[in-house]
This record gives C-alpha cells, structure tokens and sequence, in this order.
C-alpha cells in the first residue's frame, strides 16, 4: 500500500481504518466502540475495550518465547557504564516493582509522580505503575523544587519514586534533597518517597516517609498487570502553560497503545527486534512514547542513554553507540545534530565508527535548518528525516512515513500529514488558505487515537487553549504552509511571525538563510519593537569551532544574505554573536524569552531552561551592542 492511500483510507473511514489497527495488540477484551464522545462532547477512541500497556510491553513478548531478546541497553557515558536487560530480566524488575508499590497501598486510580535521571530504573517506575493501572506523571529531572513542588499539587501524588542522584556531564546532582524541599513546598504531602541510591556520593538525607528502592523490590511478590479500560489514564505529562502554570495532558491507554505500534512500523519503519534508539529523556514526551513504550511494545531494543551529544566526552558519542549497538533507526533532535556540527564541522569523528546498521535518521523537537540537514546527509548518506509532532499529540503528526513508502525530502518540509491527521492551514478568520499561503497549522476533529484526552482536572484550560479558535478542529499553535504537493512547512509557533512595517515575515525563514553561512553553527532569529516599522529583525548566531570570523564581517555578510534571499524589506541589520542560546533542557530555543528581555518587557524564567546563566550572558552582548531596550 503506497502513502495515499493509507493516507486517504484513515481520512474517509476513521472508524474502519482504526478499528483494523486495534488488531495489531493482544487485548483483553476488543473495543466494539470504535468512536463515541466523552461526557464534554470530545471524541473518545475504544472506550469498551480493555487491556494493560505493561503487558504488551513485556509479558505478551515473554509468552511468545521472546524472553531472551535484549529489550533494554542502558549506556551510561558519564558513569563509563553499559548493561544489558533481556525482556525477562526487566519484566522481573518491573513486576517486583510494582509488587512494592501494591504492599505501599498503591491500586488503579491513584498517582505517582517518577522524578529520576536516565537510568533503567526510571523506566521500570513507569512500566511498575502501568502494570497495576497507577498513573504516573514524569517529572524531568532537571526541575527545581519549585517545578516539582507545583505538579505534585496538582497531581497529588500517593508516592514519588526517585533516585539518589543524577549527572549532569561531570556534575553530581543530588536528587533527594529536592524532593524534599518539594514536598515542604506543596500544600499535598505523598505517603511515600521511594529512592533508588545510585551510590554516587550524593547527598541522601533520610525522612520518615523514604522507602529504599532495593529493599522494597527484593522484598516483594511480583504483581500480576491489572485490566483496565482503554481510556483509563496511563500517564499526565505537564508541558509549559503560557500562563506559567504547567498544562497536565492527559493520555489514555487503548488509543495510544494502538497508535504506538502504528507509529513504529509505518512511520519509523522499525521491524520488531530492530534496534531503535531515540536520544531524548523519560522526562519528554519523546522519552514515553519512543524510548519505553513504543519500541517495547514493538519488541525492539531501547536504548537508554545517560549523556550529551557533546563533552561525554566528546561529539563522537552518538556514532559511537549506533556502532557499538547496532541502531537501526534513531531519533533526535535538530540542536543535538548542531551540537555536533559545530564541534565536528568535517565529519572527522564520524569517519572513526562503522555506522553500517543505521538505516534512518528522525530529527523532531524543533525544525532542522536545511544547513543541519545537508551537513548530516554529506556525512552519513542515509535518510535524515525531519518531522513535527507535539506532547498534545503524543506520535507524529507530520512526517514521511518510511513504513509505507519512502517519498521525496523537501528541504525544510516535516513532510506530508500522518494517518489520521486531517490537517489544513487556516487564516485568523478560519478559512482554509490555498498552496503556499502561510497561515494557523489546524487539525479536523477527530483527532486519531493517542493524542491528548483533556488537561488534568481542568477542561475549561483545555477547551480554550486547543479547541475553541477555530470550532470542529484542533489549533496546534504553529504556523505553516503546505505546498502544491501537499508537503507541510512549519514556521513555528505563531508569535514567532514578524510584522515589519505591514509585512508579514517569518523568522523561520531568515532563520534557515542565516544558517546556511558557513560560519554559522546555529542562530536564533526574533522579532525586536521598533518604533518606525513596529518590529525588525535581530539575529543571534552561534559561530562554528575554531570560526575566527570578525563580528562586523558576519554581520555585513549575513545581512546581505538576507537581503538577497528575502529583500530589503526584511530590514535585518544586526547580527550578533553569542557562545551559546538559551534553550529548554529538550533543546528548543527560547524565542519569547529572548524577545522579552530585548524589548524590557517583564519575563518569568521558564522553568525548563537548560542553565539560567545564559540570560546574563545574552544581556552583556545586547548591553554592549546597544540592542532593543538596552540603548
């Protein structure tokens, strides 16, 4: 079956085309329901259908005489460690686990809030909790008590499993003292904190409430997985409100146990027992869906990678576990590949590692410049594809899916609309724009199964912030286009458009010409008020290593770029060199943040920010170049 017509199949028969999917799981009890509508008048997927996501992770593996298969790599670079777990071994871990968390008190309905580092046991916390129908909430490990203390009060966690310690490159971070300080901070107190002691040298002040991770599983029974139904929350997973207030999405079971397995095979064209590694966190969305519960329950190999692209120890890192593990299929993120890029500009590294096994390359989490996409096609000639999904959505939303054919990269395309996904472009008045025309990225309701049920305990945020723009469809928040072909663009989010004297620009797209010098390692591209056109453009480039390139020539060179790309009228005429931008720990480039603090406006620091020092930082080079509101 060739795109369009897998494509066309789950447009015009959602019902039937879905329905034929749940036949790819073992379930307990088969939906008969395919579509119904949840009490807000919100599509629900298989809410008669029963089944647990543990055991078809694990235990349906097992029972098939897969057992010995290697489920599990953990690669740990800053702790010079590797260890494999066969299904058995993690499906004994995670069942003893979640026998633990029973004798705790623990039973379907309640929620635990998983708070640890890029270690096995984390994802043995999420399967434990899944195995008796507790649902878990992930907390990215980088978060200060302050984060960690505003999701618990939000999710009231009976128990918080965490570690003792995690490393941030060759940094020791103690975990347990702010879980502590968290749980001082919120109003609602856990029962329970269970902690795995990595035995690092961190710090593990002992409270009342602790439980030792390794008494409690040898301790106890292995518990059985427990039915649930396939709209039973499996996890909520808080992603950055606008409002400062984190939005917890809601996932459900059955749909996105289904739309895992779909995605693995037709999207990343992964074959069960492929290795397949996606070098991202637990604590993203990326880490639920494709590092734990999507490649196990496509009996695959996972790999859980404790490091950086960079300085662990070094830009070889990634090739070297794609060798040394034979991956299949990997996914990152485009910054990663930047990361390296600049450290590696030649390739140099990558020549060193037989990368004979890598089949595909996926890039998400931001949209991969056309320069990053090139240079990793020069090096390594495999397919580099870039795609475009969000933690709402929970599997992709755009792509080109490999599974299904392979169709031509466009440059700066996140390709053609998944299965499922009925998605147009819209203008601020709702209707649908022609090719070409840039516009709000909309998707028709039903949303496909998988994608976010509701945000947790508050319908009222949910239906404002995704469903009420534009009645009957789904706003996603990005701008884009699609072509001719019907190939997807997307700018970014949609205050990421500048409005230059009445013209309507796209950072984006001066974003991928400032890139393309090739002295630019990566940049950033915002919008600053000016008091003539109401906005121009500034640019913030990060230089490649060993680049000894003068300032006033980037920056001559760069706006003649500009101006010969897009016109005049993109009115850029400062570009500044920066070490570094300030990012989310998941490698998105904080654009609002960096407009903020250009324009004086009054900024919260989000709290997933990848290291608050860059903010001083960028202010000393808008200080010194007399930049926005610092003239």
């Amino acid at each position: 079956m060739n795109y369009k017509d897998i494509y066309s199949q789950s447009i015009d028969s959602p019902e039937q085309f879905w329905e034929t999917q749940t036949t790819t799981l073992d379930w307990y009890k088969k939906p008969k329901t395919i579509l119904s509508k949840d009490q807000n008048d919100y599509p629900l997927w298989f809410e008669d259908g029963k089944l647990n996501m543990c055991y078809l992770a694990l235990d349906k593996h097992i029972n098939d005489g897969f057992g010995d298969q290697i489920a599990m790599i953990f690669d740990s670079p800053v702790t010079q460690n590797v260890k494999k777990y066969t299904y058995n071994e993690v499906k004994t871990e995670v069942a003893k686990l979640a026998g633990g968390l029973v004798s705790l008190g623990l039973k379907a309905g309640h929620t635990a809030i998983i708070y640890m580092p890029m270690i096995p046991q984390a994802a043995f916390a999420m399967l434990a909790c899944a195995r008796i129908g507790v649902t878990h909430s992930v907390v990215f490990g980088g978060f200060a008590p302050h984060e960690l203390a505003i999701r618990i009060d939000d999710c009231k966690p009976r128990a918080i499993i965490t570690a003792s310690s995690g490393i941030e490159v060759d940094r020791v971070i103690a975990y347990k003292p702010m879980v502590d300080e968290a749980i001082n901070l919120a109003e609602h107190k856990p029962k329970k904190v269970i902690v795995f002691n990595r035995k690092l040298g961190a710090r593990v002040p002992f409270k009342k409430y602790d439980v030792d991770y390794n008494a409690l599983v040898y301790g106890s029974e292995e518990a059985d997985c427990v039915v649930v139904n396939a709209t039973h929350p499996l996890y909520v997973l808080y992603t950055s409100g606008t409002t400062g207030k984190p939005k917890g999405i809601v996932r459900d079971t059955g749909g996105y146990a289904t739309s895992l397995k779909f995605s693995m095979q037709k999207i990343y064209g992964v074959n069960e027992g492929d290795v397949f590694w996606a070098a991202s966190d637990v604590g993203w969305v990326v880490g639920h869906s494709f590092i734990v519960y999507g490649p196990l329950l496509n009996r695959n190999t996972t790999i859980i990678f404790e490091g950086k692209p960079i300085k662990t120890p070094d830009a070889s890192t990634f090739w070297r576990v794609v060798a040394e593990h034979k991956v299949n299929v990997m996914f990152t993120a485009p910054t990663a590949i930047r990361a390296i890029k600049k450290e590696d500009p030649n390739g140099d590294f990558i020549k060193q590692y037989d990368l004979s096994s890598l089949r595909t390359q996926f890039l998400a989490g931001e949209r991969c410049d056309i320069a990053t996409l090139e240079w990793y096609q020069k090096h390594i000639p495999i397919p580099a594809i870039d795609h475009w999904w969000q933690t709402e959505s929970g599997w992709p939303m755009i792509s080109n899916m490999m599974g299904v054919e392979f169709l031509p990269i466009k440059p700066g395309s996140a390709g053609k609309a998944v299965s499922g996904y009925h998605i147009k472009i819209f203008d601020e008045n709702g209707e649908e724009l022609g090719p070409n025309e840039e516009g709000y990225v909309v998707i028709k309701l039903p949303l496909p199964p998988g994608t976010l049920l509701d945000l947790w305990k508050d319908n009222e945020r949910f239906k404002a912030g995704y469903l009420n723009k534009f009645p009957g469809y789904y706003f996603s928040g990005d701008g884009g286009f699609m072509d001719e072909d019907n190939y997807i663009f997307i700018t970014g989010r949609v205050d990421d458009v500048i409005n230059v004297a009445g013209h309507r620009l796209s950072t984006a797209e001066m974003e991928e010409i400032v890139s393309s010098h090739n002295s630019v390692a990566e940049c950033a591209v915002i919008g600053i008020n000016d008091e003539l056109k109401g906005q121009i453009p500034l640019a913030l480039v990060v230089t490649k290593s060993g680049e000894a390139i003068e300032s006033f020539q980037l920056e001559y060179e760069v706006v003649q770029l500009v101006r010969e790309k897009i016109g005049a009228v993109a009115s850029l005429r400062n570009v500044i060199i920066v070490e570094r931008l300030p990012k989310t720990r998941s490698g998105k480039i904080l654009r609002k943040l960096l407009r903020s603090i250009v324009d004086g406006d009054t900024f919260q620091i989000p709290s997933t920010i990848d290291d608050e020092a860059i903010i001083d930082e960028v202010k000393e080079e808008f200080q010194k170049y007399k930049i926005g509101s610092f003239k």
